[in-house]
């Protein structure tokens, strides 16, 4: 496969965990844009784990995806009060204060007569695990997609347990959730715990892809488009998200065509179907009539 194809298709892959972070609390009816926080702190982590530590890969990205539950969880705590545009600016305010700790962030170790580690600023370099472990680009994308299809697999589930049904409920309306019994509190945390388990994730992914990283990689736009993917996918199923980094990433920005006016198309996108498909794309119930259809029922219209 040609090597721009596969940078592409392993960009879009790593993304799509920091947009199904987003997604997921979009389903308990919380917007935020902080996302990319937890993306940040899972790749600094995961970076830190492999190229200073000495760490294997799998070490590496369980304790980004570790670090980023323990620091969603620490602000989901005191934001649970907290919705609406009052949530979404305080994720927003957090993610731009974890962006500035890290260009103060400075922590290296000499390795082979060279300096390795964050530089506050100046970013982290030599994160080379794939490099010096002999992984192609190829065979990195495999395990990028290998994840993400477990992480899939885990939404399908999730979607047809009993916890998905309360996340939703909570989404629908969380005083109605409350009456039926329904710990709205404790289930916010467990879903910004998973939501920054997954953002950290991608960004352990993310630093090995690159290896590369430096703080304002991780600006509100990261947290704006991994909102607005849920958003112009669809809210009805986990690939809904990724639909929309697909359009985004995957045509928009690969197309040297149209990637000049990115920006300008997806802004007005996700403004088009805000208002014809508020719910996305693949909202719920094309998502029902999709499976109707497969299961051989009725015909389905869109």
């Amino acid at each position: 496969m040609d090597e721009y194809l596969v940078g592409v298709l392993s960009n879009v892959g790593v993304i799509s965990f920091v947009a199904l972070s987003a997604y997921l609390l979009l389903l308990t009816g919380e917007i935020t844009f902080g996302q990319q926080a937890f993306f940040a702190i899972g790749a600094y982590a995961a970076g830190i784990a492999t190229a200073m530590w000495g760490w294997t890969l799998a070490a590496g990205l369980g304790f980004g995806a570790l670090a980023g539950a323990l620091s969603a969880t620490i602000v989901g705590v005191p934001t649970l009060r907290l919705h609406g545009l009052y949530f979404a600016i305080a994720t927003l305010a957090f993610a731009e204060m974890v962006r500035i700790l890290f260009e103060m962030f400075r922590y290296q170790i000499e390795i082979d007569g060279e300096w390795v580690g964050p530089n506050g600023a100046d970013g982290f370099r030599d994160i080379r695990y794939i490099f010096e472990n002999d992984i192609s680009g190829m065979e990195f994308m495999l395990i990028i997609y290998g994840l993400l299809t477990v992480i899939l697999a885990g939404f399908m589930l999730l979607e047809r347990s009993r916890l998905g049904v309360i996340f939703r409920m909570i989404g629908e309306d969380e005083v109605l959730a409350g009456l039926q019994g329904v710990s709205v509190a404790r289930y916010r945390i467990l879903a910004a715990a998973i939501a920054g388990a997954l953002a950290g994730i991608g960004g352990g992914l993310y630093a090995h892809l690159t290896t590369y990283i430096e703080p304002r990689i991780f600006d509100v736009m990261l947290g704006v488009h991994s909102l607005a993917y849920g958003l112009i996918g669809g809210l009805g199923t986990a690939l809904g998200p990724i639909l929309g980094v697909l359009i985004d990433i995957g045509l928009l920005e690969s197309i040297r065509a149209l990637s000049g006016y990115r920006m300008i198309i997806f802004g007005g996108l996700v403004a088009l179907l805000l208002i014809v498909r508020p719910r996305g794309l693949l909202d719920e119930r094309l998502v029902h009539r999709i499976g109707v259809a497969l299961r051989g029922g009725r015909k389905m219209r869109v």
